[in-house]
């Protein structure tokens, strides 16, 4: 009681010294018909940004790990978080950090930190979403800590029920509300650029409708005797069964959370994903309350998809569903962000991530252009939308406005008015900038004849960036390389004078003809030629909610000595008698001086060692062809071999020496198979189904047993597969990304007419087909066998249907399935995945497929 007693009195005194600053700050309210509105122009609010959490468990711990200051790593991030054009951060708070075993506040580093972080945010102008406790610890990807917080005395579903537990919640809100951040004087609860408070994130409520009513209902009330004014929220995406439970109580918004490409995969997933964000319905929309609660996004990403094209497309479906608050998870702090080892599944940085970055900056002008509730046509007519345009074929996300031109990859389109425009941000290349580099860029005009730019260094891919990560294993190797950029903007013209501004950027010289050679990264101001600007333009200049000499980059860049990296893709196969053409990603801190292409053939004691130089067409990359002549059926074995600086390095193992050296001992190899022009497609035998085959059971509930079938020594291996379903509805999937596999055979593929499948057992009511490039699915029944036991489907038997959404979404609510309609015909070249599937089998009843290979003929 006298704790509750001191906690009231802090939150009576946290009260009195509002000032007038803060009340000229417009907050946010949430009106009767659930609409998020500005307190002074009563108008619609939208917010867009994303989730950040260095201030506790694993980013906490790897800066420390990795030697940084944590304050100067969050002012990094917030920087480029203000670059990147949002306006919404969310953290959920971990309790057990801040918190003792009764729920008392704890004023310790993780608590200054957030304070810190929050006064950073503010001064950017950023919105904050603050969900108060998670209930769960604070180890991911590591193991738990003991911290002595409350929540660890509970398991996760009783925490909302237990006496002692809603006791400790209670006090621990309380005391949060009203804890006064150092850095801007104002109690959480009296800061307006906090726009309310989640109470907690995904709870588990086993509970009845009413206990779960009465939970929410004294954390409600806990918060007001504190003194709390700001709207309340609370997650409903999770607890179906108690959903109105949610819209009973006073809170006064709803949140949910979207991973439309499921989580977790352990590598990057593949495939058009657009069809898994055309839709998000929400299935309790008519229980009573539902339209009078705003409602708010806490988390959303498409997981383990490193592409650039998902954020704009996946927030238009948001606005559609009447969203106002949409934050992504998480960003990735600058300083651990080459490991990628906070949330695996994850991954976004302005620096180790560019195209991402601009997607993400491209979504955020999505949520303010799309008006709450706007409908749009089915997809895929939908990729064009308002000014903005989706693709997945160009892995691209574009916003092209008149004023604004943002691109997240090379782009051909025009811009609609080249005069008007005042912001350019983008990677790659197009109508507006050429650009060699990797990094990503800002070009803002300042005032006519003056832009602002800023130009972040390379990056290049080491490993997969979603497989198991580690600090000792970097996903992405920042470069720090000069480019020619080219800039054609009539306001700047032809001749314009180059000014560094950023920390240590001397660089002062004229652009001729829009082209600025040999650029570094950092911040440039550029005039054009004759302009008298209306004012001194400096580094110290303020701008929006930067400096115009503000400037972030990693800390570490590739050196010389550290050798190249190489990304290479072999063909898997391809046809004799055609020349095969080799394309490689080669980065370094200093551009190569050849790059051979040697064969297994090679060795030491030949007298002559056949070799093939591959030719540099720009930026990093290199080409070459393979002669026909070379290319005899079986299997072609080669290597790269770059040299730089009197320094060799042979790929794909990146030793320091060459095949050629009398110590060589690595015998690793590019490879591909060379086959007859007739010889069929594989899509699927028991090597590459133990390798890279998935299977999916929706709604996932059963479980699918997978082993090698018995067979002779003659025999082919085949791959025997048992599945028993548990429930009516039930579906069975395996599916493979074959588009690797065909790229190299593309003539063969056209001429394709049949899908074949050798089988041993199989159910009756298996089917098979193929998902398109378009994210559509064909498919037909599978008839009986011939004598060998081949199944053969002729490519015009297979009919368009629904789309199953694999891995399963979350929340698991949604529609599994896309469904199409508007008609494709299928086109072969257009295949990207084998898919069969088994449905309609009784609960119980077990089902045998035994599969050998699957090929195209």
């Amino acid at each position: 009681m006298k704790r509750q007693i001191i906690i009231l009195l802090g939150c009576l005194l946290a009260i009195i010294p509002l000032t007038q600053a803060n009340e000229n700050i417009p907050t946010i309210y949430v009106d009767r018909q659930g609409v998020m509105r500005w307190s002074d122009t009563k108008t619609e609010a939208s917010f867009f940004g994303v989730n950040y959490t260095l201030p506790f468990a694993h980013a906490y711990r790897a800066m420390g790990y990795l030697g940084m200051d944590r304050k100067a790593a969050i002012d990094r991030d917030v920087y480029h978080l203000a670059r990147l054009g949002i306006n919404a951060y969310r953290i959920h708070i971990w309790d057990v950090e801040i918190s003792d075993a009764e729920g008392n506040l704890q004023e310790n580093e993780h608590l200054d930190l957030l304070d810190y972080l929050f006064s950073k945010l503010e001064e950017r102008g950023l919105r904050i979403l603050v969900t108060l406790q998670t209930n769960f610890g604070n180890g991911y990807p590591e193991r738990n800590e003991p911290t002595g917080g409350y929540s660890y005395l509970y398991d996760k579903c009783s925490i909302h029920q237990d006496p002692e537990a809603i006791a400790a919640q209670e006090r621990y809100a309380a005391a949060l509300v009203c804890h006064v951040n150092a850095y801007t004087g104002r109690s959480y609860k009296d800061d307006p650029y906090i726009v309310g408070f989640e109470i907690n994130n995904e709870p588990c409520h086993a509970g009845t409708l009413e206990e779960t009513q009465t939970y929410i209902e004294r954390m409600l009330h806990a918060l007001k005797r504190a003194g709390n004014r700001k709207p309340v929220f609370y997650n409903v995406s999770h607890n179906g069964q108690v959903v109105q439970a949610y819209f009973n109580t006073d809170i006064q918004g709803t949140t949910y959370q979207w991973y439309p490409t499921g989580l977790v995969s352990g590598r990057t997933r593949t495939g058009n994903c657009l069809p898994a964000v055309e839709r998000y319905d929400i299935p309790f929309s008519d229980v009573k309350g539902f339209s009078a609660k705003a409602r708010l996004v806490y988390e959303f990403d498409p997981g383990d998809v490193l592409g650039s094209y998902m954020y704009p497309a996946t927030v238009r479906t948001f606005r559609s569903a009447g969203f106002q608050w949409i934050t992504q998870f998480a960003y990735d702090p600058i300083d651990m962000a080459a490991y990628n080892t906070e949330y695996q599944t994850h991954y976004l940085n302005a620096a180790y991530t560019p195209g991402k970055a601009i997607g993400l900056m491209i979504a955020a002008e999505v949520a303010k252009s799309v008006k709450r509730g706007e409908q749009f046509p089915a997809y895929p007519a939908d990729t064009i939308f308002h000014d903005f345009r989706v693709s997945y074929n160009e892995d691209l996300s574009e916003l092209n406005d008149g004023e604004k031109f943002y691109y997240s990859n090379h782009t051909r389109t025009l811009p609609k008015d080249i005069k008007q425009l005042k912001a350019i941000a983008g990677c790659g290349n197009s109508a507006i900038i050429r650009y060699e580099g990797t990094g990503l860029y800002w070009l803002d005009q300042l005032e006519e004849g003056i832009w602002r730019l800023e130009v972040m260094p390379d990056v290049a891919q080491i490993s997969d960036p979603f497989a198991k990560p580690s600090l000792d294993k970097k996903a992405m190797q920042i470069v720090r390389r000069s480019w020619d950029m080219t800039v054609n903007l009539p306001d700047l013209g032809r001749q314009f004078s180059v000014t560094g501004l950023n920390d240590g950027n001397r660089r002062h010289d004229t652009a001729s003809e829009g082209m600025i050679p040999s650029l570094t990264p950092g911040v440039y101001l550029l005039q054009r030629q004759g302009m008298t600007p209306s004012q001194p333009w400096t580094a110290d200049s303020p701008w929006r909610n930067i400096v115009l000499g503000e400037y972030v980059e990693p800390a570490s860049a590739l050196a010389p000595e550290d050798g190249f990296i190489v990304r290479h893709e072999p063909f898997r196969s391809v046809d004799a008698g055609q020349d095969m053409p080799l394309t490689a990603f080669i980065a370094g801190a200093i551009q190569p001086d050849s790059v051979l292409v040697y064969t297994d053939r090679v060795s030491f004691w030949n007298d002559k060692n056949p070799y093939l130089r591959m030719q540099y067409t720009g930026g990093y990359t290199w080409q070459a062809t393979i002669p026909a002549t070379d290319l005899a059926q079986g299997v072609y074995r080669y290597n790269l071999v770059v040299y730089a600086g009197g320094r060799k390095q042979t790929f794909p193992s990146g030793t320091p020496r060459e095949p050629l050296d009398w110590d060589y001992t690595d015998y690793t190899y590019y490879q591909t198979a060379v086959q007859a022009p007739d010889a069929p497609l594989l899509l699927l035998d028991a090597t590459s189904f133990a390798s890279s085959a998935e299977t999916f059971v929706l709604p996932e509930w059963s479980r699918v047993e997978v082993q090698p079938a018995p067979r002779t020594l003659t025999e082919k291996p085949t791959t025997r597969l048992t599945y028993v379903p548990k429930a009516e509805g039930e579906t069975f999937f395996l599916r493979r990304y074959v588009k690797d596999d065909l790229r190299g055979r593309a003539a063969r593929l056209d001429q394709c007419r049949t899908l074949c499948l050798h089988l041993g057992a199989m159910p009756q009511t298996l089917q098979a087909g193929v998902v398109t490039a378009t994210g559509y699915t064909y498919l037909a029944d599978c008839p009986v066998p011939d004598a060998d036991g081949v199944v053969r489907i002729p490519l015009s038997a297979l009919k368009q249907t629904d789309t199953a959404l694999l891995p399963l979404a979350y929340p698991s609510f949604l529609d599994p399935y896309f469904h199409p309609e508007t008609p494709f015909p299928l086109r072969a070249a257009d295949i990207e995945t084998l898919e069969l599937r088994i449905s309609r089998q009784a609960p119980g009843t077990e089902s045998l497929l035994e599969l050998g290979e699957v090929w195209l003929e």
